[in-house]
């Protein structure tokens, strides 16, 4: 089988595809994979498609399957060496610590896309791997629309109503990534595509530390949809900046413009977004895009709770008067139309004036909403963009559990129980003078949060590793055995040296070698324990 190293179609003898046109002579260029490098004995590496300051991915083929994916090879450029034709990774010695904390945290990042692949708006991870001395993530690879030209088929703009169930679900997949301690930081048109089906994909997926300034590796940021924090080195990124990008996306959607990118809106914060556009546009979406590109990020939306909140206004509004029309006709199918009440009206009048009523209400408030709060911002120098609301209901409906106390074992199986609620469990376990190992000791949401959705709640729990200064226990006169158990108990490892002793029998714990029972030593620490051999031999006489 002779496969074109450009799209992964038999070619047989053939050196140009007459598939693609691909020029199958040609070589790829070092420090990339050379093509036909087979990774795995199962995957075959074919032309490069992007790269960034921490990975590049190439299109492969997989010979179990015989399907057409994606490979994503960690290659952090100006840390590593790889000559023309070879396929194993040489580190610099003097990044050799760095490589491996990035490559670490690169193949954790993935794990957890291979764990949130049933979320619809997430490119699927397949498998992940090491080789080379570098890691491999194997992506599907399906036939999709880039997003930015979807836009532009689509007049150069999208409708409210197009748009709104195509974002949805990337408030849902950016939730569930915030949730397991990661995030996208880089959403924008550039790394968004359309499927056949019509649904939302996100790609350009990579680290945090390819996201921001100030690391080891040489950045990517998108222009208008990076927020102002990934200008700053080394400034903590968290679900505040992925709103910012997604706005910027959704932006970009229903205008068919970017914003300015960050550095420039800072010195004016202005959006520009036509009258035409404002007008076409429900005022409740008009405003959560200025809540949620706020430059200040105090100003700034502050969780997707509430962006998905605040994009949602409307659509409630709808559904309340729609069921007020629904019920208003059930009951007049049941009785006289032409019944007068006691003022003389019918009702089909009184029906008629209460939607009426209704949605004159939510039109003055929308317009006294634009006039008064949020949108100077938009137009003018005012990046005021907060909405208050003083009317406050206390909430009656279901809350999110209380999990801070259990063990995660006991949490994992009250989820199951209720059926409605996954767990996800941060891939860091952290340390806790207060929480015994093994016991969540956060949670987010927090307990008692308002639960409004009826299934696919997730929780993020963060799971205690104990203190991290652990206490030696008493181990004089236990056999190996007891002694090491009763030191893993304690979080720590033990290694055994022996040497003769009067006084505990051959195969006794004498004790530690340079601790005593009481010292405290950090979780993790390799003690070394004195093992007795027995009695010394004397040397027989003759």
């Amino acid at each position: 089988m002779s496969l074109c190293m450009g799209c992964m179609q038999e070619i047989g003898n053939k050196v140009v595809c007459p598939s693609c046109g691909f020029d199958n002579s040609e070589k790829q260029q070092a420090p990339f994979l050379p093509y036909g490098t087979v990774l795995m004995n199962r995957y075959i590496v074919g032309v490069g498609i992007d790269n960034n300051g921490e990975s590049t991915r190439y299109l492969c083929f997989d010979k179990q399957t015989r399907e057409t994916l994606i490979v994503c090879e960690f290659l952090p450029m100006g840390l590593i060496n790889r000559g023309e034709g070879e396929t194993q990774i040489k580190v610099n010695y003097e990044n050799r610590l760095v490589y491996s904390k990035l490559k670490d945290d690169f193949v954790n990042y993935y794990k957890i896309l291979l764990e949130l692949k049933e979320l619809s708006a997430l490119l699927k991870v397949h498998n992940i791997f090491e080789e080379n001395n570098t890691a491999y993530v194997i992506e599907e690879n399906e036939d999709l629309i880039p997003f930015e030209e979807y836009v532009q088929r689509s007049n150069g703009s999208l409708e409210w109503d197009i748009a709104r169930p195509l974002f949805m679900p990337v408030i849902s997949a950016l939730e569930a990534l915030h949730k397991r301690g990661v995030g996208h930081y880089a959403i924008s048109p550039k790394n968004m595509f359309i499927t056949a089906s019509g649904k939302i994909k996100i790609s350009g997926f990579s680290t945090e530390n390819e996201r921001k300034r100030g690391t080891a590796l040489k950045s990517q940021l998108f222009s208008g949809a990076a927020a102002p924090e990934q200008y700053e080195n080394n400034f903590p990124l968290d679900d505040i900046t992925d709103i910012y990008g997604f706005c910027a996306t959704l932006f970009f959607a229903l205008t068919g413009n970017m914003p300015k990118n960050a550095p420039e809106r800072l010195k004016d914060s202005r959006l520009l977004m036509s009258t035409t556009t404002v007008k076409r546009l429900p005022p409740h979406v008009v405003s959560a895009l200025a809540n949620g590109l706020q430059v200040e990020r105090e100003n700034r939306i502050t969780d997707f709770d509430e962006l998905r909140s605040q994009l949602s206004v409307a659509h409630t509004a709808k559904a309340i008067q729609d069921e007020i029309s629904r019920t208003a006709s059930m009951n007049l199918s049941n009785s006289d139309d032409d019944k007068k009440n006691k003022n003389g009206m019918s009702p089909v009048s009184i029906v008629i004036i209460s939607v009426a009523a209704t949605v004159l209400i939510l039109g003055i408030i929308g317009v006294f909403w634009l006039m008064q709060n949020p949108l100077k911002g938009i137009f003018g120098g005012d990046t005021g963009a907060t909405v208050e609301s003083t009317a406050s209901t206390e909430w009656t409906g279901p809350t999110i559990p209380n999990y801070v106390g259990k063990t995660y074992d006991e949490v994992m199986k009250d989820a199951e129980s209720q059926q409605t609620i996954t767990i996800l469990r941060n891939y860091t376990d952290e340390y806790s003078d207060d929480y015994k190992e093994g016991v969540v000791m956060s949670q987010s949401p927090a307990a008692g949060s308002k639960v409004t959705q009826e299934d696919n709640i997730i929780v993020s729990v963060t799971v205690s590793k104990g203190s991290k200064m652990r206490e030696l226990p008493g181990i004089e006169g236990l056999t190996l055995d007891q002694a090491a158990a009763a030191i893993a108990e304690q979080g720590l490892l033990a290694n055994a040296e022996y040497q003769y002793s009067d006084k505990y029998a051959d195969g006794r714990v004498i004790g530690y070698k340079s601790q005593q029972k009481g010292d405290t030593v950090e979780y993790g620490t390799n003690v070394i324990i004195i093992v007795s051999k027995g009695t010394e031999p004397k040397e027989s006489s003759n």
